[in-house]
């Protein structure tokens, strides 16, 4: 990656910045130093200090082609294309150009964010004190030139007339590089007192060649990346030694390469975005997570085209949604997979409406959202025959209860975009099994620490839960509808406040195997009472049979027969191995359920904090 590292006087590099042969990038945020930071950067300029280095990029490459915008302040230029643009050192040069080479009132604010306008002048007496405090020397007059007091009823200096200012010996920080101007500010300075002309000259010399030589004289050391500097490079070389500390995502350098090209990428997806909200599952779904879906798509393609044409293997490009990958995205790629992506999501939030997964925040993994769409786009319609969508069904539940979706997945979208569609081709075939249901697998003492919404899988068990379960007092089977209209949740079964008076361990009391889904009508009923006693009410207030609650019971895994003795050991063996059993269901896995109920088997798994979003006990605290 070559570059090259001239040191440039500050004057040419505001010049550049004023005349738009320098610019930023669209994906920098926005200039936002306060007058404090301004002033001890002026001070520090003026005494020659370093104040760091100012990293560029040269334009016109084939590769990178971000769309420019000019530096806080500048004039538009007549028709003038950025020979550079500023990667790191954007909020320096921005204050010393507004400060020092616009002419205009810097628009900054005071260090708790409340705007100002405000004019930077150098203190000549204090500046020339060499025992004075640079920082001090360096003052900042409102808009109008009046430093008020007293609630601004007084006036305490008032700088608003050249001769003011000379006899204030305030220089303007705002004229420094302006030649012309600079003279006849000198020319007033010296003809303020004819009789003391001489050693008024000799102090002006002094404060000219002591101080202000500092800034004009000033070099700044650059660092110019060479416009064949692959995108990639560029993107991480700027996040690396941006000074602001912020990490720009993707999807923001492709919104500046895009609209090079003259396209909105940000408003593009703030229309699609609007669309897909209508799914509330698809609420946390981001524009970096749209990219991604579809360089899988993009690449994949590729990919096809290369085999197709006869082209190995070996040499074959490779499917891929990393970093790089979507970087390399081209608006053609963008617009030929955009529109299909957006429909398969739509399609996805159906799928996993169908899995009772219907809120974003009940998601077991966001991630896998887009794996999920891109094999939509891949299988089309395919995807919602019955047998497809029974593979379909298997891949996604053992990527969640093999909890192989947190961190960096990346390479395991890409695996599952190769895989999973080679297996349907295969109808299922085991030889083709992906790698993601390969790997899978779920211990069943992991059931005594999934405690709350902070796992995958406590999130997935409570989605197969509602399969097929009616809530215990209305007759209602927990579907899309039932789930927003009775505020079903998930819910202890033997209540906090019973397993705290019985001794129950908090393990166990706190186990998904312990919870079930439950409108807040029903879990306000049950109370804190033993099992027992919550049934008898909600057979009467209900006027459900015994038999018949006992199979609305059974079609939440649980025998009635634990609850009715109130017998918590039995009923979490039983549940247990009634939780086993559908997880091996829903994956396809063999699990066997050896030391489920033993809280030591599951110190291997990382306890996790409370869920303050789980109720019991009309509302207290579950």
């Amino acid at each position: 990656m070559p570059f090259d590292s001239p040191d440039v006087n500050l004057g040419e590099l505001l010049k550049d910045v004023h005349s738009g042969t320098t610019q930023l990038p669209d994906f920098q945020r926005p200039w936002k130093w306060d007058t404090d930071r301004i002033q001890g950067l002026l001070a520090s300029i003026s005494l020659g200090y370093p104040v760091g280095v100012v990293m560029m990029l040269e334009v016109g490459g084939n590769e990178v082609r971000f769309q420019p915008r000019l530096i806080a302040g500048a004039p538009e230029p007549p028709a003038q294309s950025p020979t550079l643009l500023i990667l790191d050192g954007q909020q320096r040069l921005t204050s010393l150009y507004q400060s020092l080479f616009s002419g205009q009132v810097v628009d900054t604010a005071d260090p708790r964010g409340k705007k100002l306008k405000r004019w930077y002048y150098l203190d000549m007496a204090m500046a020339l004190d060499s025992e004075g405090d640079r920082e001090e020397a360096i003052v900042a007059v409102p808009e109008d030139r009046l430093v008020k007091e007293n609630f601004d009823r007084d006036v305490k200096a008032d700088y608003s007339t050249i001769e003011l200012e000379c006899a204030a010996e305030m220089f303007p920080l705002s004229i420094l590089f302006d030649g012309p101007a600079v003279d006849r500010w000198m020319v007033a300075y010296l003809q303020l007192d004819a009789a003391d002309m001489a050693p008024r000259l000799e102090r002006w010399s002094a404060f000219k060649d002591r101080v202000l030589s500092n800034i004009t004289g000033y070099t700044v050391p650059v660092i110019i990346l060479k416009k064949d500097t692959p995108k990639e490079a560029v993107c991480t070389v700027f996040e690396k030694v941006n000074t602001g500390g912020v990490v720009l995502n993707v999807f923001e350098l492709l919104t500046a390469t895009f609209a090079a090209d003259d396209f909105r990428l940000a408003e593009d997806w703030k229309n699609r975005k609007a669309i897909l909200n209508s799914k509330a599952v698809l609420h946390s779904f981001e524009g970096v997570d749209f990219l991604q879906v579809i360089s899988l798509l993009a690449t994949r393609a590729k990919r096809e085209a290369h085999l197709a044409s006869g082209g190995d293997h070996s040499s074959a490009p490779g499917i891929g949604c990393k970093r790089k990958d979507v970087l390399r995205l081209t608006l053609k790629d963008y617009e030929a997979w955009a529109d299909e992506a957006q429909a398969a999501l739509l399609r996805v939030a159906q799928f996993l409406s169908n899995e009772r997964i219907f809120r974003a925040n009940d998601l077991p993994y966001k991630t896998q959202l887009v794996p999920l769409a891109a094999l939509h786009v891949v299988l089309g319609p395919k995807a919602d025959t019955h047998g497809v969508r029974d593979l379909l069904r298997r891949w996604y539940w053992c990527g969640v209860f093999g909890e192989l979706y947190g961190g960096s997945v990346e390479t395991r979208f890409a695996l599952d975009v190769a895989d999973v569609p080679a297996w349907v081709a295969a109808d299922g075939d085991n030889e083709t099994l992906p790698r993601t249901v390969e790997a899978a697998n779920f211990a069943p003492n992991r059931l005594l620490t999934l405690r709350t919404r902070n796992s995958a899988a406590y999130k997935g068990l409570y989605a197969l839960l509602m399969h097929g379960c009616r809530d215990w007092m209305f007759d209602k089977t927990i579907d899309f509808a039932s789930f927003f209209d009775e505020s079903i949740d998930i819910h202890h079964i033997f209540p906090k406040a019973w397993c705290a008076k019985n001794e129950i361990d908090d393990g166990r009391r706190e186990s998904i195997v312990n919870k079930t889904a439950l409108a807040a009508s029903t879990n306000r009923t049950i109370g804190g009472r033993a099992p027992a006693l919550y049934l008898e009410t909600v057979q009467t207030h209900a006027k459900v049979a015994p038999d018949d609650l006992d199979k609305i019971l059974a079609s939440h895994h649980i025998d009635a027969a634990h609850l009715r003795s109130n017998d918590f050991d039995a009923f979490f063996s039983a549940r247990t191995a009634a939780l086993v059993s559908l997880i091996a269901s829903a994956t396809g896995k063999e699990i066997t359920v050896a030391d489920a109920g033993s809280v030591e088997t599951a110190e291997q798994f990382e306890d996790e904090a409370a869920d303050l979003e789980e109720t019991d006990e009309g509302g207290e605290a579950a």
